[in-house]
């Protein structure tokens, strides 16, 4: 299973310049196996483009499945956005990019992100997929 962070999902649905290359990672990931998106991704693709049941209904159609955050991953996400504000004293990152992070770290093979960096660094061991224009 790979799971899939909203900034990619939002370049497909908004037909953003770097779309195609969203759309070619997503694929391939498909083509491995299932494809994966948490409650926060869900809210955060609702909050930027559609309603509730457009967004399911344009990720359901794109092969995307839904699933729940496991209670390890909840606290990991806490334990590591801790981490994070002991190191840098600011509130940039919230809660939901922490789960994001933690879902695919212990539930998930790989994760779909624009955010490579801040993924990297804090979800040692996540294999991160950064779309890329062929």
């Amino acid at each position: 299973m790979i799971a899939v962070d909203s900034s990619v999902l939002i370049e497909i649905l908004i037909g953003a310049p770097q779309a195609e290359a969203a759309e070619s990672a997503l694929r391939e990931a498909l083509a491995h196996g299932p494809v994966l998106v948490r409650d926060v991704v869900v809210a955060e693709v609702c909050s930027s483009l559609r309603d509730g049941d457009q967004a399911m209904q344009a990720l359901e159609d794109m092969g995307i499945r839904y699933g729940e955050v496991e209670v390890k991953s909840a606290i990991r996400a806490g334990e590591m956005q801790r981490r994070y504000r002991q190191r840098s004293g600011t509130r940039a990152r919230t809660v939901p990019d922490f789960i994001v992070g933690a879902h695919a770290l212990l539930q998930c093979s790989a994760l779909i992100t624009r955010d490579a960096g801040f993924f990297r660094d804090y979800f040692k061991g996540l294999k991160v997929i950064v779309p890329k224009a062929t």
